[in-house]
């Protein structure tokens, strides 16, 4: 599948984030990952056609009790060249470190991305066990999920095509599918590290995510 991506020039704005973050105390370094060779896959499904960016943090007294001194934090900014269509957003305000706005995904789209990485994403045999556990927050948050903006999603990855729309039995089956796919001590493994309450993760098994499943309430 082809994308027609609009180039996003990351280099003209490396400057003004350093500046900007220098001044709330953060000597940062922006380092930009050129990509030798374009990767079909990483176009099609990982990355579709985006830029990627690492914020290299270098750990300060600002930071201490959270961030050992002399250890680096990398955060990492992802530019969506190419975003498939049907989605809704938001404006949300924050008020530290400064008043802003910012404009977001609403919830239901959201979670149609997310579900969308729970079905299709490929990690080789590894298991990304921290999609799951986000399914658990959006399933006991807010289980509503655009299912027209994860069609598009599919479309534009080709786990889905023809006339016909993607229908709740369909994306029922696909999900459940999954489910039954899953390894699910290897997604405990991965995502214990971020847990601190351990005991939540016992409770993981195929019944316990057919469960947390049926809680789902499609938007059509």
């Amino acid at each position: 599948m082809m994308f027609l991506a609009i180039p996003f020039p990351f280099r003209r704005y490396t400057a003004s984030l350093e500046e900007e973050l220098l001044a709330f105390g953060f000597n940062v370094r922006v380092e930009v990952v050129d990509k030798a060779v374009e990767s079909a896959a990483q176009s099609a499904f990982l990355k579709a056609n985006t830029r990627n960016e690492l914020l290299v943090i270098e750990a300060g007294e600002e930071l201490t009790g959270q961030v050992a001194a002399g250890q680096v934090l990398k955060v990492k900014i992802e530019v969506d060249t190419d975003p498939p269509p049907g989605f809704s957003t938001q404006t949300r305000y924050l008020l530290q470190p400064i008043p802003f706005a910012v404009r977001s995904y609403s919830l239901p789209d959201l979670f149609a991305g997310k579900m969308h990485a729970i079905l299709f994403r490929k990690w080789k045999n590894r298991v990304k066990g921290r999609d799951w556990y986000d399914l658990i927050w959006y399933a006991a948050n807010l289980p509503h999920l655009n299912l027209a903006h994860l069609e598009q999603r599919m479309r534009q990855t080709g786990h889905w095509s023809g006339d016909k729309n993607l229908s709740p039995v369909v994306f029922t089956d696909l999900l459940f599918e999954a489910i039954d796919r899953l390894d699910v001590n290897q997604a405990r493994k991965d995502v214990a590290p971020f847990v601190k309450d351990q005991q939540m993760l016992a409770l993981w098994s195929h019944d316990f995510f057919r469960d947390v499943a049926s809680r789902i309430r499609v938007e059509v």
